[in-house]
């Protein structure tokens, strides 16, 4: 079935693609009940082909009129990190009159690509998206349907946008440069995948201080995997077990360091006694508590999402001026000397 590349793909045409009916396709994309795995595969496959998007709004809305909603995505409906960020954007948006969409990507680009394409189905006036990384066809101002773009915390390189992050490179130096005043020279890494950009900052902030100081960094101190707390702590668990562990560890984001945390505990628990120092890139709950010494590379999250809710606003306004990027600063805070 041929169609005009100037218009969407409808509902027909994803079915004829797809080699089922118009039924299936509105059952697959509403949940995929009574529809068996293979024929689901085949519709999402159409739909991925053909970049149809379901409006939701259709039948609520009259022509012109704006849905009233902006997404926000983010990586990790866990962290309560992010739940702040989310908090800064909805203000933002409030004091504009709108509501906020939110979702989880779980930092897979398969989800994200759903996630955009669901708010975009439902008319969303703007997005702000922590992006998870990789591919970002789906990012383009046709496939959002004109609607303008903020990324937060991270870059994607190549994609013209609006970007909000924090200086993870200046603050992930400082807080290696304390440890390193302190007199370590066995300083362990735990951060993210190599994939995510912020990631790969705060590492080059931590080398950075590290070769000024002209301090060798050990391969088997730097694990750079980890994407939920107890894979941290396993990392944690591998650090100490080393024949030679660590005297202090940089922690990435918070879910690390929390992760570090747990396996001190444990230890701690045991009978242990003699534990690394600390530096934590994020707060984290009951930082201030912690047995051991602790220091938090310290922004505000909230004022992160409000940043990015400004951004947006002045897009949604009629800013069409040259991308922006905005970097906020990081303190050194000691909860616990």
């Amino acid at each position: 079935m041929k169609r005009s590349e100037s218009r969407p793909p409808t509902v027909k045409e994803v079915a004829a693609r797809a080699g089922v009916s118009p039924m299936t396709v509105s059952r697959t994309l509403g949940g995929g009940a009574n529809v068996r795995p293979e024929i689901q595969e085949r519709v999402l496959a159409a739909v991925e082909e053909l970049g149809y998007r379901r409006n939701e709004n259709a039948r609520s809305l009259r022509p012109g009129q704006p849905s009233g909603l902006i997404g926000v995505a983010i990586t990790n409906l866990a962290n309560p990190y992010y739940g702040n960020f989310a908090l800064g954007v909805e203000e933002i948006a409030t004091q504009h009159g709108r509501r906020i969409l939110l979702g989880n990507t779980g930092e897979a680009i398969g989800r994200e690509r759903q996630l955009v394409a669901d708010f975009v189905g439902r008319q969303v006036e703007g997005l702000v998206l922590v992006p998870s990384g990789g591919a970002y066809d789906h990012l383009s101002r046709e496939r959002l349907g004109g609607a303008p773009l903020v990324l937060a915390s991270r870059r994607v390189d190549g994609l013209y946008a609006d970007v909000v992050v924090l200086d993870d490179v200046g603050g992930a130096y400082n807080g290696t440069m304390k440890l390193l005043r302190e007199g370590h020279t066995r300083i362990a890494y735990l951060g993210n995948v190599l994939s995510v950009i912020t990631g790969q900052r705060r590492f080059d902030g931590f080398q950075r201080a590290l070769d000024e100081k002209g301090v060798s960094l050990a391969p088997e101190l730097v694990r750079r995997s980890q994407q939920d707390v107890e894979s941290a702590r396993i990392a944690t668990e591998e650090l100490f077990d080393l024949a030679e562990p660590p005297t202090a560890i940089f922690c990435a984001n918070n879910r690390n360091t929390i992760g570090a945390l747990q396996e001190i505990g444990r230890r701690a628990m045991a009978g242990r006694r003699d534990f690394p120092s600390i530096v934590s890139f994020d707060d984290f709950e009951l930082a201030e508590l912690m047995p051991v010494p602790v220091t938090v590379l310290h922004h505000d999250a909230r004022e992160l999402g409000r940043v990015a809710g400004r951004l947006l606003f002045e897009r949604l306004a009629g800013d069409d001026g040259p991308a922006r990027t905005i970097e906020l600063p990081v303190s050194l805070r000691v909860a616990r000397s």
